[in-house]
């Protein structure tokens, strides 16, 4: 075998094992869009380690940009002004109802049991919202400090709260519209 025919070789080999990662590539991305990805349980304070954060922290704080004594900056979650009046989370005691306001379920209502409510396509989701702007595994309604808390799943097109997008779990206001997909609900009493 020369030269040349080697250096053939090895560019064959190359470019089929550069072909097969681009299959593989094109794979998981489909698995992920058809199945979502899993969604993990987040733990109470009491079961984390001494010193960890909390699952659900209501502000996050940032470390300075350097070792000076730059001021710390602290995120919360706020709510709009047009929903200043409705800033009166919801919890376990005055929240009794998850009102579907629009989209193809509108004017549906699901009682709230005080367990996770799953929001997705998916079959498993225990609300299942099946349009084309909703992920499998989309958002997750949950108590916490007996709170009602909304957390997005890390979903491709969001999970907006009174218009805002949501990064972190964040408490729900009573009669405050939440968004997925084209489907918009409240907690109510």
């Amino acid at each position: 075998m020369s030269v040349s025919e080697l250096t053939l070789l090895v560019l064959r080999l190359g470019f089929l094992l550069v072909l097969w990662l681009f299959i593989f590539g094109i794979v998981y991305a489909l698995r992920s869009d058809l199945f979502g990805q899993r969604a993990r349980k987040m733990q109470a304070d009491a079961a984390a380690p001494v010193g960890a954060p909390a699952a659900f922290p209501s502000a996050v704080t940032l470390p300075p940009a350097s070792s000076a004594s730059a001021p710390t900056e602290q995120f919360t979650a706020r709510p709009s002004p047009a929903n200043a009046a409705a800033d009166d989370k919801a919890t376990s005691q005055n929240a009794t109802r998850l009102v579907i306001t629009s989209g193809s379920k509108a004017g549906t209502e699901f009682p709230l049991t005080g367990d996770s409510v799953t929001i997705g396509r998916s079959g498993d989701s225990s609300l299942v919202i099946r349009d084309d702007y909703t992920s499998t595994h989309h958002a997750r309604l949950m108590l916490w400090h007996d709170k009602w808390m909304i957390q997005d799943l890390d979903s491709t097109n969001g999970t907006f709260l009174a218009g805002n997008r949501l990064t972190v779990p964040t408490p729900v206001p009573l009669n405050t519209t939440v968004k997925i997909g084209a489907t918009s609900f409240e907690l109510r009493r």
